[in-house]
């Protein structure tokens, strides 16, 4: 097996990751309070990896469908959800499938709501990826996308997790608007992140997210939680746009 397509499909740090930032509640939870007022009705998470955000729906009884580009997690978000009725489904999908209408026919125009949390940096066909999230929605219904913010703090962690770039408020909103979205919300988040973004994975050049690190951080996100109040989302770690379809 080659060995760049093996590391692919196992994803290597990116589970890493992910089970570091699963031990994270108050981040997690923080996440979820700021997409979920965008969040109504139908609602798909595109790439939910192991659950990680997807449990708060889950919880508060919010009806999802979940899904994932690997096996292996579809597997764990079946062994997590799958005894819960407001769970819709948990779906193998590819949001740049090249048979993408052909293969998720059953599923266009479906979703009062599509979301994807730190998905898109990952795809090359960036364009590709929010136009194809626009046909899996019901006109009006909501998109809400959160990436990576900013390509000056492209480090490691990006090498390591296969990030292509990292995003502005203007580069995604010009995304959006490509597809005929009109944007609602568009808005930085996480500000202090920046800060441990830079340190652990620029200068210490961590491959994966230290869970010490980690920890921390969790603690302290009620701090800053005030410090994005204070900056009025001006900067951040992330991007985070939502989008109406529009007919």
């Amino acid at each position: 097996m080659d060995k760049k397509f093996e590391f692919k499909e196992l994803d290597i740090e990116g589970a890493e990751i992910l089970d570091v930032i699963a031990h994270a509640n108050k981040f997690n939870k923080w996440m979820y309070d700021t997409i979920n007022p965008y969040c109504k009705g139908n609602i798909l998470e595109i790439g939910s990896g192991i659950g990680n955000i997807s449990q708060f729906f889950i919880e508060n009884n919010q009806t999802i469908t979940v899904t994932d580009i690997r096996d292996n997690y579809c597997e764990i978000l079946t062994k997590k959800f799958s005894p819960h009725n407001n769970l819709k489904g948990i779906l193998n999908m590819d949001l740049t499938h090249p048979n993408f209408d052909i293969e998720y026919q059953h599923l266009l125009a479906t979703f009062d709501s599509v979301f994807a949390l730190n998905v898109v940096e990952h795809i090359e066909d960036d364009n590709l990826a929010i136009s194809n999230c626009y046909k899996l929605l019901k006109n009006n219904g909501n998109l809400i996308i959160l990436v990576p913010a900013y390509q000056f703090l492209y480090n490691q962690f990006d090498v390591e997790l296969e990030h292509y770039r990292r995003y502005t408020l203007k580069q995604l909103g010009n995304i959006f608007k490509n597809n005929s979205f009109k944007l609602i919300n568009s808005q930085y988040f996480n500000l202090a992140g920046i800060l441990g973004w830079y340190v652990s994975g620029k200068l210490q050049k961590n491959k994966s997210i230290p869970k010490d690190q980690m920890s921390l951080y969790n603690t302290l996100v009620p701090i800053f939680k005030l410090f994005d109040k204070l900056s009025l989302n001006k900067a951040g770690l992330s991007v985070i746009q939502v989008g109406v379809k529009t007919a």
